[in-house]
């Protein structure tokens, strides 16, 4: 039987370098502050690290418009610590993703500017420039309008006007952020390049930003009318327009596989992609037969999960229907645009503790935000102030209205310094201020008071990561649903070749009593989890990992 490779049997941490630790009392979180935790991370049990990007940037969106490829910012420190943070990751026998935004640059990369400067400079061609149409007719002589009607992912046009080369440049994210033009060769062999480039210097892999919107329709057809105005993780069409010809072109899934056959040239890398659109189309980026695309894809509508054993029962069929091996999932409940999960929990530890049994137990790679191992909740920030440009579009709109929509508009909120103990800082900074305030409830919420805790929510999944690195069956097996279990119960099966060992979660208040085979029990939420001659308890919101009584092991 073929062995899995590493991608596929991983943990994924993800950090946000500008919220982890500060090493030089800057208030800014940096690249030496994530090696001098690196015990924590490998402690914790965690086999990958993905760094949010941390390139040479204006910040504009916080590193995600990026001015130099090869460069570090000068607030993270310099090329060199990159190098080391790669060393001492590998040191400690773990994997390194740096996050590659692909899509566009920052308005401030010297290939912009230059591109900008004229309609007959080197790279003239480098980005989406389009002239305005000629007028309608009917309309006045001098009326000329956008290029056509696209609208950007954070809603109105994406085109923006150049005095210039007197025509308009296409953003698909924020006006800052210039889309490349994939069409030009040059553009395509320089960004493979820098690919190429980090992974000679020891990188495992990428996390790839809106990597769906890579290609845009080649005729720049307008898209149709739509009836929605907000998007989904199944359907990213908004703002009254249907993303017809600008997400999920078919040239973007073959670049997926061009993208993979260079990052084969250094072994197994990791590919993370960023994709909306539903199952159906993560899996044409990761392959038609073989997983020969993206290895890797973010399944982001687990993130509304309900909380019940109904719904992860039918995510847990779906997903196993879409990828079968040789594919593999991934779970993961929030990331640094999105609420962190505990909200959707109401705050309840007991749940999240279950949350992460399902998600370090289930066929799939879990992927988890940094802050999620303690509870951290989010914290809810004025929009005025917010350095996060969206909520800065919005501000017409009350902020009631996202709050009942479930919408995390302001992502400064789910980006706060990450809680180490309980000093000035939750032990992130010695600077006076940091670049976003530190929750308040650091006092109670944070690694030092969990980790003198053998109730916490650390300690749990600690011991849930220890225990996924000694099985098989769980870093790698196949999966199967249980039958039969009482309502609010989800249980399933994971096989491997040396042993079998199931998985029980009770999403219900009450206390659930129940027949099952086993030999033994092997983790268990809390000391009112039983299991003994054959009959389960689960208490409320509990859960455990039974050995099946046909174990090998």
């Amino acid at each position: 039987m073929p062995t899995s490779p590493w991608y596929h049997k991983t943990s994924i941490y993800q950090i946000y370098p500008r919220s982890f630790y500060d090493s030089n009392g800057d208030g800014i979180g940096d690249i030496q502050g994530i090696i001098q935790k690196l015990d924590y991370v490998k402690q914790l049990g965690f086999e990958t690290i993905w760094c949010s990007p941390f390139f040479a940037s204006p910040q504009a969106d916080s590193g995600y418009d990026i001015s130099n490829y090869t460069d570090i910012a000068p607030e993270y420190d310099a090329s060199s610590d990159a190098l080391q943070l790669i060393e001492e990751v590998h040191k400690r026998g773990m994997r390194i993703v740096f996050d590659m935004v692909m899509n566009h640059t920052s308005i401030e990369h010297s290939w912009f500017e230059e591109s900008r400067s004229s309609r007959d400079n080197p790279k003239a061609d480098w980005y989406l420039w389009r002239d305005s149409p000629l007028p309608k007719l009917g309309e006045g002589l001098g009326v000329r309008g956008k290029p056509n009607n696209w609208q950007s992912m954070t809603g109105g046009s994406g085109w923006h006007y150049v005095q210039e080369r007197n025509q308009y440049y296409w953003a698909s994210f924020l006006p800052f952020q210039p889309d490349l033009n994939y069409r030009n060769p040059e553009v395509k062999r320089t960004m493979l390049d820098t690919v190429r480039f980090w992974l000679g210097k020891g990188v495992d892999g990428f996390r790839l930003d809106i990597f769906n919107v890579i290609f845009k329709d080649a005729e720049f057809r307008d898209n149709p009318f739509s009836f929605k105005f907000l998007p989904t993780e199944t359907d990213p069409s908004a703002f009254f327009q249907e993303a017809k010809y600008t997400i999920n072109q078919p040239e973007s899934y073959e670049f997926a596989r061009e993208l993979r056959s260079v990052c084969d040239e250094f072994g197994e890398k990791l590919l993370l992609g960023e994709v909306s659109g539903g199952r159906s189309v993560i899996r044409k980026f990761m392959g038609a037969q073989k997983n020969d695309g993206l290895t890797l894809v973010f399944d982001f509508e687990m993130m509304n999960f309900e909380f019940t054993a109904d719904y992860f029962r039918e995510l847990i069929q779906s997903i196993e229907t879409y990828f079968p091996n040789p594919f593999m999932p991934v779970y993961v409940f929030s990331n640094h645009d999105r609420a962190r999960s505990i909200r959707r929990l109401g705050n309840d530890v007991r749940k999240a503790k279950m949350l992460h049994l399902l998600q370090l137990t289930v066929r799939g790679v879990p992927c988890m935000y940094y802050g999620e191992e303690i509870g951290m909740t989010n914290l809810k920030l004025p929009f005025a102030a917010a350095l996060d440009p969206i909520p800065h579009k919005f501000k017409s709109i009350p902020r009631f209205i996202f709050d009942l929509l479930g919408m995390t508009i302001n992502r400064d909120e789910v980006r706060t310094p990450m809680q180490w103990d309980a000093s000035r800082n939750a032990g992130f900074s010695s600077a006076e201020k940091t670049w976003l305030p530190v929750n308040p409830n650091y006092e109670t919420i944070n690694v030092e008071s969990e980790d003198k805790n053998d109730g916490s929510l650390l300690d749990a999944i600690r011991a849930l990561l220890k225990i996924r690195s000694e099985h098989t069956a769980l870093r790698g097996g196949s999966l199967e649903l249980i039958d039969g279990l009482p309502d609010d119960v989800l249980g399933y099966r994971r096989r491997s070749e040396e042993e079998e060992i199931s998985v029980l979660l009770n999403f219900g208040k009450s206390e659930k009593h129940f027949q099952f085979k086993s030999e033994d029990c092997i983790f268990r939420l809390s000391e009112q989890d039983d299991w003994k001659n054959g009959e389960i308890k689960l208490s409320g919101y509990g859960g455990m990992i039974p050995r099946d009584c046909f174990s090998q092991a």
